[in-house]
């Protein structure tokens, strides 16, 4: 099964999970490694950074895959979440999703991100 099947499901199994909690009003809750979204920003430079710096900094990713890019070049992708809050309070919940895309070196060429901010971290 191709990765970028596989991260698919992954990620279905995670909204599964979340939205089972949520249907049965568990507390407080918790998934992924949380990481530092601005102190990320500041440190990681398109073209140098290397998947060692990225792994030093955040530790082993959730999930790897594939990304194609607007000109078609294949990038290994890695991908980090993290997301917690009171299941019953679905307004309270945050969830973030970084992917890292890096070239054939392993150098970092993009990265993006979506989801919840924390606050007082450039929300």
């Amino acid at each position: 099964m191709p990765e970028s099947r596989l991260l698919s499901y992954g990620f279905k199994f995670l909204a599964a999970v979340f939205l089972s909690a949520a249907l049965a009003g568990c507390g407080t809750m918790q998934v992924g490694r949380d990481f530092d979204l601005q102190r990320f920003e500041s440190q990681v430079k398109r073209g140098v950074t290397t998947k060692g710096e990225i792994r030093a900094w955040l530790g082993a990713p959730a999930a790897t895959g594939t990304a194609v890019n607007a000109r078609g070049e294949h990038l290994l992708q890695w991908t980090y979440y993290h997301g917690r809050g009171r299941m019953g309070r679905m307004s309270q919940v945050e969830f973030r999703i970084l992917e890292i895309q890096f070239n054939d070196n392993g150098v970092v060429q993009s990265y993006n991100w979506s989801g919840t901010v924390n606050k007082g971290s450039g929300e």
